[in-house]
């Protein structure tokens, strides 16, 4: 079954229902990603911080070597680390996914967010993603964001990847990028949900062509849109699951999506999400906007990187 797909500035498609894998568990996301594959997907979303790539790149090898799935018919992004944002860096960590991936090349590679730490080596590892100073503090990095998109050019320009984009960038890095890039961003991967819709966010990108793909599409925790009242209400008069009209929503809204299961009936599942809403229904979903953040990074880092 082919999903539809987005055009990207590239003139690239990209599949606007991808497979998630942050948050996969290290053990179950190679089958989960198999699972996805063979259910119909052709979007798979990395990163080398999730600290599963090596584990995905072994079922990459497998199904496509097989003939079951040809590459090129799989868009592939992964995403670069705050520890790797120097120029010299940005080669290293785009090569040491795509060994990881065994893959040749990707088909997006985004800056993971607007924000460098000092370099603590490669590859990413649980012990040295959030590197720390004598004072037990994060140790930031004086790298400019112009700096490291310039070594995503250059990485697009030496066809190690097909497309360069950002995630988690507000306008406010987006002008900034605007202001000196040579190649626009193809992507902006940032929370969308309907508790976190980012109505002006997701319009800026637009009117500057960049596409918007919305991680944790189905937000998170006992108390998301998953579990509020009326989705639960336009689902069961619908016949669909909680996390299929969430799904649907967004992408009547023009993002992609790229919700995550280990579970593969829900894996497969999240696949039919491409029904329409009625104009009645989407009213009712905008309405719960309550600007709650899933990704908060207060828990890792001490503060929020969208304050």
């Amino acid at each position: 079954m082919a999903t539809p797909a987005a055009v990207l500035n590239t003139g690239a498609k990209v599949p606007l229902v991808g497979f998630g894998t942050w948050k996969a568990e290290p053990g179950r996301v190679g089958e989960a990603v198999r699972t996805a594959l063979e259910a119909g997907y052709r979007h798979i979303d990395c990163a080398a911080v999730y600290g599963n790539e090596k584990e995905i790149g072994q079922v990459f090898k497998e199904i496509f070597s097989s003939g079951k799935v040809k590459r090129s018919d799989v868009f592939v992004t992964s995403k670069l680390w705050n520890t790797c944002h120097k120029k010299e860096h940005v080669i290293e960590a785009c090569k040491q996914t795509l060994k990881d991936l065994q893959l040749d090349y990707l088909d997006l590679y985004l800056i993971h967010w607007p924000c460098a730490f000092e370099f603590a080596g490669l590859p990413i590892t649980e012990e040295n993603t959030i590197p720390k100073n004598k004072k037990g503090e994060i140790a930031f990095a004086k790298v400019p964001l112009q700096e490291t998109w310039k070594a995503m050019e250059e990485l697009q320009k030496q066809g190690l990847v097909k497309a360069i984009g950002v995630s988690n960038y507000r306008i406010v890095e987006l002008l900034d990028l605007l202001s000196y890039c040579e190649i626009v961003p193809a992507v902006n991967q940032i929370e969308v949900h309907p508790y976190n819709q980012r109505k002006d966010l997701k319009e800026f990108c637009e009117s500057r062509g960049i596409h918007v793909t919305a991680y944790s599409p189905l937000g998170s925790g006992k108390e998301g849109p998953l579990q509020d009242s009326v989705v639960r209400s336009i689902s069961e008069k619908l016949g669909k699951t909680p996390a299929q009209v969430l799904l649907a929503w967004g992408l009547q809204r023009g993002t992609s999506v790229i919700p995550k299961s280990v579970t593969p009936t829900r894996i497969k599942e999240n696949l039919n999400c491409t029904f329409k809403l009625d104009s009645e229904v989407v009213k009712q979903i905008d309405q719960l906007e309550r600007g709650q953040v899933v990704c908060d990074m207060r828990e890792y880092w001490g503060f929020p990187i969208d304050a």
